[in-house]
């Protein structure tokens, strides 16, 4: 059983979707499986206090945020409280004693006006309603309650005081607090400026009681007035802790050296690395499983909207997976030989292999795909020995790499077109790592110029090499025809091909013309011009056993088909099509050409022969004398089997003109369509109006310049 017959069998086991997702499971777990080890931390049995018996490096740059924090808070204790610095406040205090001595003049003032008024006896009022009214007048028009921090005793020695000394006081009072006010005074100043003032009244020579109350008002006029500023305070501390830089641990900064003791900080360090066997990190493999998430949803969203048959499906599914992973199994092998040399070994994969060869079997969006996909895997494979670390100089040499490989192949993919596409891709790898090396500024020798320049030839060659070498297996083993292998079954020095021109050489002059026909269709409707030119070529093998029996082989001779009863020339001329398709199948041509052969007459009619069986009186059935089918199924079989009757229709006329020509391409048409011949293909009533439409101009287009020459004898077509 060949692989071909062993994917059938599973096909049958399995349904479609059932398949797919089976195919993207098993290859988004190959895919984990293969990148497992490159994003494995490597974690190392440490205890704290114990030595280092090798020296450790980070395998990332992170950011030591505990050490961040801590450089943070002294910059923040390095800042000073704010203080702001009231100038009004002296102004204030000054005020606020002169109106207190006023105050207490104006009580005294009005006690002296009242007794005067009362008989002219002067009567001692008690100094306890002179204090009552003096609080009373502090209490009403001082904004701030002197009441509650003056004591009584300290005001009534201020009214009792005689006015002369009194007002020897408040000029010192007011000379000294205002001078020492205007000065700066912080919180913890305030008892030493006080005990200045002190020493200041106290010098002064005041009486006894006049002094005491002087300096209580003294002590309560001296206050702060340089505030701290907790708002502007908080603000610079944040500021100096905003301009701190984090701390951070450098990708390959050493951790600790071999025979060193790993005391707390670095036993910190190694744990927030997640180097410690001891607590082991799931992170990256989290991050691994969202990678392979992404790739194998970017691989499976285009490929469910594929306009495919489910079988070409399921082998295009099983194709990209292996191509995927073989295609990582290169790069993992590369990666593990790149240990053991000194030099960039990842230039040396052949990046391009795996795009052009999905860009020849499925098509071109899917290549474009695998590069991307390819590249982001190359950046996590090739990690410079440094586990969970991206590469992105080589993700950028394999992504450029694979697109070119991608649009040199944009064209159709003959074997030299294939060679001149590696070629162009060595050019462009070699572009590529010399824009790398020079950009990233490096010591680099002449030597290692050569090996690089070396690697970029050898992996677009090398590129190109396995995709010629590979293709024929890829082919065979899953049934896909690819645009190269058209190609190559489109040369004139095909076995089959020239068997056709020497044994049936009508035969092989119409398939040429329905192929020329068939192409320019298709690719009107956007159905596969290449796929029908090629089936076109092959269509009519069957004829070359028998090619007599066809009117345009029969050159100078007399027509067969006269002597014979129509129900043998009926089996004769529907035996071009089993026969065909027998010799199609033991040469091990692909199926979609098998196809066509077996389709391209579908289950129409044998007009001629039917109508000549009815008037020979045969009782027959209408359904003898039809193809045994099956109608065409694909567009490019209904095209070429509308082509093949056009064409032989076209060539039996004697003064084809383009009004002819398209009255009759419009007559064949409606005659297949209403015969059923078209219900299963997937065709529109459009397509068929563009079809007919490219029949009419390129037949025009033949047969507008034909010449009558004189003698010619016209032949009639069966």
């Amino acid at each position: 059983m060949n692989f071909q017959e062993y994917i059938k069998n599973i096909r049958k086991i399995l349904s479609y979707k059932l398949f797919a997702g089976l195919v993207f499971l098993i290859l988004g777990l190959l895919l984990f499986g293969i990148l497992y080890s490159n994003v494995k931390p490597e974690t190392y049995d440490m205890e704290l206090f114990s030595v280092a018996d090798k020296t450790i490096r980070s395998p990332k740059t992170i950011e030591d945020e505990e050490k961040t924090a801590e450089e943070r808070n002294i910059a923040a204790e390095e800042i000073e409280n704010v203080y702001v610095y009231k100038k009004e406040m002296a102004q204030n205090r000054v005020l606020l004693l002169t109106s207190i001595f006023d105050f207490v003049n104006e009580v005294n003032q009005e006690e002296a006006d009242k007794n005067n008024k009362e008989d002219g006896k002067e009567e001692i009022q008690p100094i306890s309603s002179k204090l009552s009214l003096l609080k009373s007048k502090l209490t009403a028009d001082v904004t701030e309650d002197v009441t509650e921090t003056i004591s009584d005793q300290t005001l009534i020695q201020l009214l009792e005081a005689d006015p002369s000394e009194l007002e020897k006081a408040r000029g010192i009072l007011v000379n000294n607090v205002e001078a020492i006010m205007n000065g700066k005074i912080r919180e913890d100043q305030v008892n030493r400026v006080r005990s200045v003032l002190i020493d200041r009244i106290t010098a002064a020579g005041l009486a006894k009681t006049v002094e005491n109350a002087s300096i209580e008002l003294g002590k309560y006029a001296i206050i702060p007035n340089e505030l701290y500023d907790p708002r502007l305070t908080e603000e610079r501390k944040n500021h100096a802790m905003g301009e701190v830089e984090p701390v951070k641990i450098l990708q390959g900064q050493i951790i600790v050296q071999e025979g060193h003791l790993i005391d707390r900080d670095i036993y910190r360090q190694l744990d927030m690395l997640g180097l410690l066997k001891s607590k082991p990190t799931v992170k990256p493999f989290i991050g691994l499983a969202i990678f392979v998430l992404l790739s194998i949803g970017a691989l499976y969203i285009p490929f469910s909207k594929m306009k495919e048959s489910e079988e070409k499906k399921q082998s295009f599914a099983l194709l990209l997976g292996i191509v995927f992973v073989g295609a990582l199994v290169v790069m993992k092998i590369m990666s593990l030989m790149e240990e053991l040399d000194q030099y960039n070994l990842a230039y040396l994969f052949p990046a391009a292999m795996a795009p052009m060869i999905i860009r020849i079997m499925i098509n071109e969006r899917f290549a474009l795909l695998m590069a991307i996909i390819l590249a982001a895997c190359g950046s996590i494979v090739f990690h410079d020995s440094i586990s969970g670390t991206i590469e992105v100089e080589i993700a950028l040499y394999i992504l450029f790499s694979g697109l070119a490989g991608v649009i040199f192949l944009s064209g159709r993919s003959e074997r030299f077109n294939l060679l001149r596409a590696g070629l162009l891709v060595s050019c462009v790898n070699v572009l590529l790592i010399f824009f790398l090396l020079f950009i990233g500024n490096g010591q680099i020798s002449n030597i290692e110029y050569l090996f690089f320049i070396v690697f970029g030839v050898v992996s677009g060659i090398l590129s190109a090499v396995l995709t010629m070498g590979i293709l024929p297996f890829l082919e065979v083993g899953f049934g896909i025809l690819s645009t190269m292998r058209l190609i190559e079954l489109s040369s004139p020095n095909h076995p089959l091909l020239k068997r056709i021109l020497i044994e049936a050489p009508g035969t092989y002059h119409h398939s040429v013309m329905v192929a020329n026909l068939a192409e320019s269709a298709c690719e009107a409707i956007g159905a596969n011009g290449l796929l029908a030119r090629v089936g076109a070529y092959y269509h009519d093998l069957g004829k070359t056993k028998r090619p007599h029996f066809f009117i345009e082989n029969q050159m100078n001779m007399e027509n067969p088909h006269n002597k014979l009863p129509p129900a043998t020339s009926k089996d004769i001329i529907i035996a071009h099509v089993t026969d065909g398709v027998e010799e199609l199948r033991k040469h091990k041509m692909p199926k979609e050409l098998v196809d066509i052969a077996e389709q391209h007459h579908g289950t129409t009619l044998l007009k001629f022969f039917y109508y000549k069986a009815v008037e020979m009186c045969e009782d027959v059935e209408e359904s003898e004398y039809r193809y045994p089918g099956p109608k065409p199924q694909s567009r490019e079989a209904a095209v070429i089997s509308l082509a093949d009757c056009v064409e032989a229709a076209v060539r039996s006329l004697s003064q084809p003109t383009p009004e002819t020509i398209k009255s009759l391409v419009d007559s064949i048409v409606k005659d297949r369509l209403l015969d059923g011949q078209l219900n299963e293909c997937d065709i529109t009533i459009k397509q068929l109006e563009l079809i007919k439409q490219t029949f009419c101009e390129t037949l025009s287009g033949i047969f507008h310049s034909r010449i009558e020459y004189p003698g010619n004898k016209e032949q009639k077509v069966i």
